[in-house]
């Protein structure tokens, strides 16, 4: 039996913007992020869809990117409210709580309402959308970061057979 590999990290995430200067402007001018990327291509690779994208990628100070598709033809039946951050969101880390207060003061500036901080007791956190509705937080590590993930890794297994014994009991009360 082969021997799963291990994968090393989140090289990139993938969204649709409804525009692509739109979209560089937020991330790149009011995030500070790079634009590392900008590819045209005139069709979905590896099939015969001859629809025109552009795809852009965002670098992250680790090296890692958040990525976006303009997809014109594509975009018509696509919803781009603010996204439920349940349902979706993406992360990024701060270094501190220095760091964090700093985002904060910058959202403010650069006129981005976000909510926040939570103390979610392992992280805290601010949350905020772009743009295109994707749901956004700026979180950093509590300095009992390690810790409480411990404690949480030991009882995770318990934990899920709690939940879903008791997600049972509503569905069969409802």
């Amino acid at each position: 039996m082969t021997t799963t590999p291990k994968l090393d990290c989140i090289h990139h995430m993938a969204f649709r913007c409804k525009d692509a200067e739109e979209t560089a402007t937020f991330y790149r001018d009011k995030l500070g992020l790079k634009l590392k990327v900008a590819l045209t291509q005139d069709g979905t690779p590896g099939t015969d869809d001859g629809r025109a994208f552009m795809h852009l990628f965002f670098e992250m100070s680790d090296g890692n990117f958040i990525a976006f598709f303009d997809d014109p033809a594509g975009a018509e039946d696509f919803d781009f409210k603010p996204m439920y951050g349940l349902d979706c969101h993406v992360a990024f880390g701060a270094s501190s709580q220095d760091e964090l207060n700093r985002w904060m003061e910058t959202l403010t500036e650069k006129e981005i309402p976000f909510a926040g901080p939570i103390n979610h007791d392992f992280v805290h956190s601010i949350y905020f959308w772009d743009p295109n509705g994707v749901a956004l937080e700026i979180t950093y590590k509590d300095e009992k970061y390690e810790e409480i993930l411990q404690h949480e890794e030991d009882i995770s297994v318990q934990q899920i057979k709690d939940w879903t014994a008791a997600k049972a009991r509503v569905s069969l009360s409802s």
